[in-house]
């Protein structure tokens, strides 16, 4: 009677996740023959592994030759693996626009997501976080001793063989391996496009993650975005929005700081200029990303290769065009001309920036407040924009948001019903 071994549960670790195996071997003269009964996190289904032997001898049956000829297979199967692997062999090449929220990214993702060699999609949000573990910066607000955690994390890392540089390594597999399953998964294509606002303000980081991706930086009226700010996410009101994040003076320096780095793969983009000759500027972008022009992309609306998914972006604005407008280019002059507190404060946000800042941007002081010299005496205050579901509900948690900061009773209300939610909740 042959003799029939079974090792279930075996562990075997290489560039793939812990893979979990159970084989079942008969041995014949000369011959070990190992049959993959079952396996889990594998590429290809089960096959049967045939490993010819020189004549068994005596010694075969020891604990260290028996573990030899029976993983030797596996060994061998686990590397063809890694090198096969499609995620490390070409990684997809990284687009990421850069701008101030409201500053015209998702019209220009919408425009570079119609290419066929470009993957767009909602933002992510991948790098941020990613960002602020404790080695680049900390997060204030966590729970644990964030600052224990950075002093850690920065004695770990500089007893890595090659220091800060394996730990930008690492950042950098992480985020290619979720962006490379990204784009198998919606089609392959070889570019896959990040477009998060919030990038603009940890940029130093993120060049040191991805030092080759190209970067196009999208730039536009600080004021106009101000007001496309607090007119999309609060009903028009500057002073809730300002206080909420006070975007001007948080990304117009961010901005120039890049401006100033000479990144060799950076691409500056005025807005206004990309919205008046979108076919020229566009065939700079593909240009600058390595890809071939493809004019039809322009016409984002009508060509757009990829259904919406959710996620965050412009949630009014950019669906109203199938391409780029000027329509919203010189929207804010009329509001401040007719709003002497919205102008007080738009005059507040400007002095908050330092003037070189605004120059490198493409908007200096002499000029910036030119449109609004310009605007007639007879301007009248823009229109309210049309009712939508999602003004309503911004609307309402606007009210609500209000009542809870000024009636006592309310917010305490709240803060019992959060409670029990929390406590129905848990998990």
């Amino acid at each position: 009677m042959q003799p029939c071994f079974s090792r279930a549960n075996t562990r075997c670790i290489g560039r793939q996740p812990v893979i979990w195996f159970s084989w079942h071997c008969r041995f014949e003269p000369g011959v070990v023959v190992c049959r993959q009964a079952s396996c889990t996190a594998l590429p290809r289904p089960a096959t049967m592994l045939e490993v010819r032997l020189v004549p068994i001898t005596p010694i075969w049956h020891r604990a260290q030759t028996f573990e030899r000829i029976l993983f030797e297979p596996i060994n061998h199967l686990t590397q063809e693996f890694k090198m096969t692997d499609t995620e490390t062999a070409t990684p997809v090449k990284m687009v990421f626009v850069i701008g101030a929220p409201r500053s015209g990214t998702t019209m220009l993702e919408r425009m570079l997501s119609a290419h066929s060699q470009i993957q767009g999609g909602p933002e992510p949000h991948l790098l941020t976080p990613l960002a602020h573990l404790g080695v680049w910066d900390k997060v204030n607000k966590a729970p644990y001793d964030h600052v224990l955690a950075a002093q850690a994390q920065k004695g770990f890392v500089a007893q890595l063989p090659r220091g800060e540089d394996d730990y930008w390594e690492a950042c950098r597999a992480y985020c290619d391996v979720l962006y490379n399953r990204y784009t198998r998964a919606q089609g392959g294509k070889p570019f896959c496009l990040d477009k998060t606002p919030a990038y603009a303000l940890v940029l130093p980081f993120i060049t040191k993650v991805y030092p080759d991706a190209a970067y196009i930086v999208l730039t536009r009226h600080p004021l106009a975005i101000f007001s496309s700010y607090a007119n999309s996410f609060f009903n028009g009101d500057y002073d809730c929005a300002h206080e909420y994040n006070p975007i001007v003076e948080r990304y117009v320096p961010a901005l120039a700081a890049f401006l100033r780095s000479e990144h060799p793969r950076l691409l500056h983009v005025p807005y206004e200029a990309l919205v008046r000759d979108p076919e020229q500027w566009f065939e700079r972008i593909c240009a600058h990303i390595g890809v071939a022009y493809e004019a039809d992309a322009v016409n984002y609306g009508e060509n757009r290769n990829q259904p919406d998914t959710g996620g965050l972006g412009d949630p009014i604005g950019v669906s109203q065009h199938t391409r780029p407008s000027t329509a919203s280019v010189k929207k804010w002059v009329a509001e401040l001309a007719t709003d002497q507190k919205k102008l007080t404060l738009a005059k507040h946000m400007i002095a908050a920036v330092h003037p070189d800042d605004l120059a490198l941007l493409g908007y200096p002081l002499d000029s910036l407040w030119e449109p609004l010299l310009e605007a007639d005496e007879s301007i009248s205050p823009p229109k309210p924009p049309r009712a939508t579901r999602y003004r309503m509900e911004r609307r309402m948690i606007m009210s609500l948001r209000a009542l809870a900061g000024r009636n006592t009773l309310f917010r305490r209300a709240l803060e019992r019903l959060r409670l029990m939610c929390d406590v129905l909740l848990r998990e």
